[in-house]
């Protein structure tokens, strides 16, 4: 085979790997979501399955990263993590009692924390000349595909029940050691087709490689280290050096607490404690032909907005896949002001009704208008969420590509810090979620009795 369709071949296979590793590795967290009515009791908040959801995760993003010691091993978090989210959705599948979902859940986060974590990691070891951005914008996109199939896939599955719903979807985890082991290519393949880069000069990578991806570039530099020369590590001083210029540049755009607006805590505030209140009549056939096939009772609704919400995710976290330019780094904050004029407006419409009525002024119009403006609005939320978390990992995995060590162990250490930078602002958006889900309690117990209160009743049947 030629350089070129050699080189091809190499690109379409990451691409297609890191698209499924952002998918699967996600979905059944996106599955959970969109089935909270249905794995808790009527009447309990949907933010308790939001908690149990992210507080792994976050536990994951915070402390793994600090805690990591050389070189990373990816096949081992890889088998873990499938393991977890097996067990997972196992357990949430097989018990009907509360608790034991909640584990089932928790069990789920941790194993999609740790691979998010380890997957925006990886894709630090893929620098060479025209796939630099490819292997986190298809694990971008396929984060964003997550949403859609999970949304989706429930939507068809919840017929069945939860115990035969979730337990089918307890077999995707599969896919992605599969994937990993058979067709994901190595970093030194690319080399072998062509697409050099000082990132992988042969005299830093030694004889080319056909073992898995975990032996990239750092992890054969230390192989070479451990003949002779000492190792490379990163203490806790070089961590805190490096992740202290994160915080205000990127994570300040995704979730830090000392801003007054933060994306992913309006974002799931609006997911987990508003959407469920935004509840309407059931449209009847003869005054709307198309939406009376989607909604059929009240319960429709709030997955109805989980896929819209989760539609424009995918679209706006496959910009960058999709050959558009990535927002400049001075604008990553405008999503986050997005979403706190979205979360305003959806708070004030749940709670008081402020769309007007129609031209007739029937309830019917009233309703129909609601249901087009609160679609609108979550569409444009989906659309700021999945922008800002793209473009903030993107300009982390690209900072210091031109700065090439020509010494192997300082080489060695330049790949652990992009590799530990990316890990390390993966906390952001978890901490955004955790927070939300604390406020999207009293939220929706608020909203609830705010349209109790003017005689609008809906909440209390869901």
């Amino acid at each position: 085979m030629s350089h070129p369709s050699l080189f091809r071949n190499l690109v379409l296979r990451l691409r297609i790997c890191f698209f499924l590793f952002g998918t699967i590795g996600n979905v059944l967290y996106v599955i959970i979501l969109s089935a909270a009515l249905d794995l808790v009791p009527t009447g309990t908040p949907k933010g308790v399955i939001a908690f149990c959801g992210v507080t792994p995760s976050l536990a994951t993003k915070i402390g793994w990263p600090y805690l990591l010691k050389g070189k990373i091993q990816y096949k081992q978090r890889i088998i873990g993590c499938c393991f977890m989210s097996v067990m997972g959705m196992t357990v949430v599948a097989a018990f009907n009692h509360l608790s034991m979902r909640l584990l089932g859940i928790a069990l789920a986060s941790l194993s999609s924390g740790l691979g998010e974590l380890t997957f925006l990691q990886l894709s630090t070891t893929y620098t060479s000349s025209g796939v630099s951005g490819d292997a986190l914008g298809y694990f971008a996109s396929g984060t964003g595909c997550a949403g859609l199939l999970g949304a989706g896939l429930w939507w068809v599955l919840r017929g069945l029940g939860v115990q035969l719903g979730v337990g089918l979807s307890s077999l995707l985890p599969f896919v992605i050691p599969l994937a990993y082991f058979h067709v994901l290519p190595t970093a030194t393949n690319f080399l072998n087709a062509g697409a050099y880069t000082p990132f992988e000069h042969d005299h830093y990578m030694g004889t080319p490689s056909t073992e898995n991806p975990a032996e990239s570039p750092s992890m054969i530099i230390t192989s070479n280290a451990s003949s002779g020369a000492p190792s490379v590590s990163l203490t806790p001083a070089d961590k805190w050096r490096l992740v202290h210029p994160l915080i205000l540049r990127y994570m300040a755009s995704l979730s830090n607490p000392y801003l007054a607006v933060c994306v992913y805590t309006f974002e799931y505030t609006i997911n987990q404690g508003i959407s469920p209140t935004l509840i309407f009549a059931v449209p009847k056939p003869s005054q709307h032909p198309v939406l009376s096939h989607i909604v059929k009772s009240i319960r429709d609704y709030y997955p109805l907005w989980q896929l819209i919400y989760q539609t424009t995710v995918f679209l706006s976290r496959s910009s960058i896949s999709l050959g558009l330019p990535p927002l400049p780094r001075k604008y990553l904050p405008v999503p986050a002001i997005l979403q706190a004029f979205i979360l305003i407006f959806l708070f004030l419409e749940s709670s008081r009704g402020i769309i007007p009525p129609g031209e007739t002024g029937q309830p019917d119009d009233d309703e129909s208008a609601s249901i087009l403006w609160v679609a609108f609005f979550i569409a444009i939320e989906g659309i700021c969420g999945g922008s800002a978390y793209v473009n903030a990992f993107y300009h982390v995995g690209h900072e210091d590509l031109d700065v090439v060590s020509q010494d192997p162990l300082a080489f060695e250490r330049q790949v652990q810090e992009r590799e530990f930078k990316i890990g390390a602002i993966g906390l952001a958006d978890t901490f955004g979620i955790l927070m939300a889900s604390l406020l999207a309690v009293p939220v929706e117990i608020k909203l609830c009795h705010d349209q109790i209160s003017r005689g609008r009743e809906l909440c209390r049947k869901v």
